[in-house]
């Protein structure tokens, strides 16, 4: 069997919201502090976001802590919440809409934004790409790989075309 390997000092599997905005972050940590990093994410799926297949509300407050001018720089987020209700469901065809004052502050949506989800992750990912993160999608981590001492060493993708 023949290995290949690649080096790098950080490996996230997985290119989802919380991967890549832990690649971003560390290379924006790197960057400030000057230092070198090699930061690379793998994603099992074809595409990044090609997974994701939900839409949501998103609260801003940790994009705009990653990235302050993500207006700016055309993130997906275009739909701001205009309204909630709330419905209590008491059968499969009656429900009572509660009064704003008995929805939880929780639940209350103002400042956010409904999203693709998957837009908001590629748009994630090329950030990412930006900063210098390698990020390679359509390899799936099939094995974590451990040093003799137990720490891991690093992945093992999956065979492709197989």
């Amino acid at each position: 069997m023949n290995r290949e390997s690649m080096e790098f000092d950080v490996v996230i599997v997985g290119a989802g919201p919380a991967g890549l905005s832990a690649a971003c972050r560390l290379m924006q940590q790197a960057k400030s502090a000057e230092q070198e990093l090699t930061v690379c994410v793998v994603e099992k799926g074809s595409e990044v976001g090609a997974h994701i297949l939900s839409g949501a509300v998103m609260e801003t407050r940790a994009l705009d802590e990653l990235f302050p001018d993500w207006k700016e720089n055309g993130a997906p987020l275009k739909t701001p919440v205009t309204e909630d209700q709330v419905f209590l469901l008491k059968n499969e065809t009656g429900a009572i809409k509660l009064p704003n004052a008995f929805v939880p502050k929780t639940m209350h949506n103002d400042g956010n934004y409904v999203v693709s989800l998957a837009n908001v992750t590629r748009w994630l990912g090329e950030q990412a790409e930006q900063l210098g993160v390698e990020v390679f999608p359509g390899f799936a981590a099939a094995e974590v790989l451990y040093n003799e001492d137990g720490s891991v060493k690093g992945i093992a993708t999956g065979d492709m075309g197989v």
